[in-house]
Order: structure tokens, then sequence, then C-alpha cells
């Protein structure tokens, strides 16, 4: 069975780590590397070539949704699932408006996080459950 490559990008080490242990689990998964701000997550999207990158919105030096843009325009065929501790819409709008096909917050379960990682390679979009709900209340808002 073909692996879908993964590259995580997260500024925060262990939850780096903690996403390559709960991902090396899964079959159909393969974690390739891992960046630890926006610019190294360009550079290493480049090398990897991955099928998808797992990426923060806060980072140093190029936050996650510069990088994401960057990402996209030198590897197109790369899919850029956003995984963050914020859940304003603005960032889901913002991430969504750079290319990326996912947004999930961190809280989101393991399972729900390997199922994303899935249906984004699939070129499905995913969002955790709370983010449509508020964007078309914003929306009719609007």
């Amino acid at each position: 069975m073909k692996r879908i490559t993964v590259l995580l990008a997260d500024d925060n080490a262990v939850v780096r780590k903690a996403f390559r242990k709960i991902l090396e689990i899964e079959d159909d998964i393969e974690v390739v590397g891992e960046a630890k701000d926006g610019t190294q997550a360009v550079a290493m999207a480049k090398k990897l070539l991955p099928e998808l990158v797992l990426m923060d919105v806060t980072m140093p030096l190029l936050n996650g949704l510069q990088a994401t843009c960057q990402i996209l325009k030198a590897v197109p065929v790369t899919k850029v699932l956003m995984l963050s501790a914020h859940s304003d819409e603005a960032y889901v709008v913002e991430a969504v408006n750079c290319g990326a096909m996912g947004y999930l917050i961190k809280h989101t379960s393991v399972d729900c996080v390997c199922q994303a990682i899935r249906e984004v390679h699939k070129g499905n979009t995913f969002f955790s459950r709370s983010i449509p709900k508020r964007l078309h209340k914003r929306n009719q808002n609007n």
C-alpha cells in the first residue's frame, strides 16, 4: 500500500514529536519531515515533495499562512491541512484563501486528524466541526 507522505510544520517540538508518534502508527501515513518554522517548511516542501503538509498557523520567521501560499505556489501538487490553536474565523478564511484544504483546531481527536489527512489527500476539504457552523453564521450576518 502506498503511504501518504506528510511534512509536519509546527514551532513546538513537543507537538511535532507527538504527531509523528501518532501518525507513525497509521499504516497509510508516513511522516517524511518536521519543520520548526514557516521558512523551513517551505524549503523542506520543495525538497521532500510531500503529498500533504500539516501546518501550524503561528510560527516564527514565516507564519503558516504565508508558508502555505509559498508552498502551494512552488509545489502545487502538495496539499495543506492547517492545525492550529486559533479558531478565529479570520485565520480560517485566510488559510482557505491561501489554498489550504482544511483547518483543524488542535484539541481535535487523533482519529479526526488522521481522517482529515486522508480526506484532504483525496482532494476533499475537511474542517473541525465547529468551523463550518461559525463561518456559515458569519456569512449570514454579512
